[in-house]
Formats: structure tokens, C-alpha cells, sequence
């Protein structure tokens, strides 16, 4: 285990306030505020922006999606982004979560830098929209020359794990110009290895566990979603994983 002269940071995505209080519990350095993980994430409320925000002791970057799917945007959806980037700004966020292509798989570069001129100065993330753009190595420069500080990644694999051989060559690449942020199926078990064989110092996951409701009433057959979705669980950040993933990496920091 290769020791390193700077901590590894911790990101966690967080759907909500329970989520966000857990990432603090857990030890981590950061959150991406979102809603409906199921549909990949999308902008969550400003009511929640602003309670995650009196949390204690953690960044706050807010994801900037109006919706599930590709990522192709119409000029209204891009409209759309800006104002709620305008609105993260307002709130006091730390930084936001962006990213567009165009039809061709490539990052859209007029709209991302609408998005980041709305920024005005917040960290701006690039967002896994990367793992779907047509090349690689093209879109990497195309995000350095916007000006964002990072990219989440999973090395357009199915997992950070998979895509370890490329999230190596992105970070070789990328040199200091811009963080890469490995996520995508982040665990205790495999997120030092991770570090250790890219050179990254960053990691982005979830941390979930299924929780039980405290409903004591809960009525059979009526689903709020998917039919047969279960109204009675929810999946939420777990503190427990958080603090062992924390505890992991902060192994290989002397």
C-alpha cells in the first residue's frame, strides 16, 4: 500500500437530509445533493439544497439535471439548468454538478459554458454524461479548456472498478489540469484498490442501505412508483459504510 502525502476525499451522493447527515457521520468530505437516484439523479428541491447546507462540516455541490435519460438538452432544459444554477448560487452552495452532449456524443460545449457562466465562481463538476461521450480523450480536453475542476467517472465502464485501466489513463492524462473523481459501484472492499491502481486521490458513492419505514400503518397492493415497488423501504445513505470507506483510504494517507 503506496503511501500519499494528501488525504483522499470522500464524495457522497446524497438523495436526502437523512443521507446527507450520514455522509457527515460517516467521515466524508463532500456531497452531491440529488433526487430520484432511480432515474440516475436529477436537481433536487431548494428547500433541501438550503437544510443540507446547515449540516456541518461538508462541501455541498448540488446536481444540475432537469430530468432522467440522455443527455441531449433542449435550449429550454439548458434555460432551465441555468436558473437552477442561479438559484444554487443564491442559496450558498458550494459547487454544482453539470454536463450536456450533443447529438453526436460529444460534450456540448455552448451549453456547458452557459451553464458555468451561471456558476460564477462556485467548483463546477463535470458529470457522468462523460461516460457516454464518443471520445474519450476529446471530451477530457474539451472539459479542460471549459474550466471545470473535476469529472465523475467511472472510466466509461459498468463500475469504477471495470474501468480502473481507463480511469488511469484519464488521470495520467489530465495531470493537474483537472480532478478526476472515480465513482460508479464505490465499496469498502474495493475503493483502495481503486486509489492505489489509478493514481486518483477522490472518490465518489453512494454508501446506501435499505431501511424499513416507521410507518406503523402500511397499506398492500397501492404503489406510489413502478407497480410492485415496495412504499415501506427506502434506500438511504448509510453512515456505517461511509465511515468504512473513509477509514480505508485514509489508510494509504501518512
Amino acid at each position: 500500500m503506496t503511501a500519499r502525502t494528501e488525504k483522499p476525499v470522500l464524495e457522497v451522493c446524497a438523495g436526502d437530509i437523512e443521507s446527507v447527515y450520514a455522509a457527515s457521520a460517516g467521515g466524508a468530505a463532500r456531497v452531491e445533493l440529488c433526487s430520484a437516484l432511480g432515474e440516475g439523479g436529477v436537481t433536487p428541491s431548494v428547500g433541501f439544497i438550503r437544510q443540507a447546507l446547515r449540516v456541518p462540516g461538508l462541501k455541498v455541490h448540488v446536481l444540475i439535471r432537469p430530468r432522467g435519460g440522455d443527455f441531449l438538452y433542449t435550449t429550454e432544459e439548458v434555460d432551465a439548468m441555468v436558473e437552477d444554477i442561479r438559484v444554487c448560487r443564491e442559496a450558498g452552495a458550494d459547487g454544482v454538478v453539470i454536463g450536456a452532449l450533443t447529438p453526436t456524443g460529444d460534450i456540448d460545449m455552448r451549453a456547458c459554458r452557459r451553464m458555468i457562466d451561471a456558476a460564477e465562481g462556485m467548483s463546477v463538476t463535470f458529470h457522468r454524461a462523460f461516460d457516454l461521450c464518443r471520445n474519450p480523450d476529446e471530451a477530457l480536453n474539451a472539459i479542460i479548456e471549459l474550466g471545470c475542476d473535476r469529472i465523475l467517472t467511472s472510466g466509461q465502464a459498468a463500475s469504477a472498478h471495470e474501468g480502473i485501466g481507463m480511469l488511469r489513463r484519464l488521470s495520467e492524462s489530465a495531470g493537474s489540469r483537472v480532478i478526476i473523481l472515480a465513482g460508479g459501484g464505490v465499496t469498502p472492499d474495493n475503493a483502495v484498490e481503486i486509489l492505489e491502481k489509478t493514481g486518483l486521490n477522490e472518490l465518489h458513492a453512494s454508501a446506501r442501505a435499505t431501511f424499513a419505514s416507521a410507518m406503523s400503518y402500511c397499506r398492500q397492493g397501492v404503489s406510489m412508483g413502478a407497480p410492485g415497488s415496495d412504499e415501506y423501504s427506502r434506500k438511504i445513505t448509510s453512515s456505517e459504510i461511509v465511515g468504512q470507506i473513509v477509514e480505508k483510504i485514509n489508510k494509504i494517507f501518512r
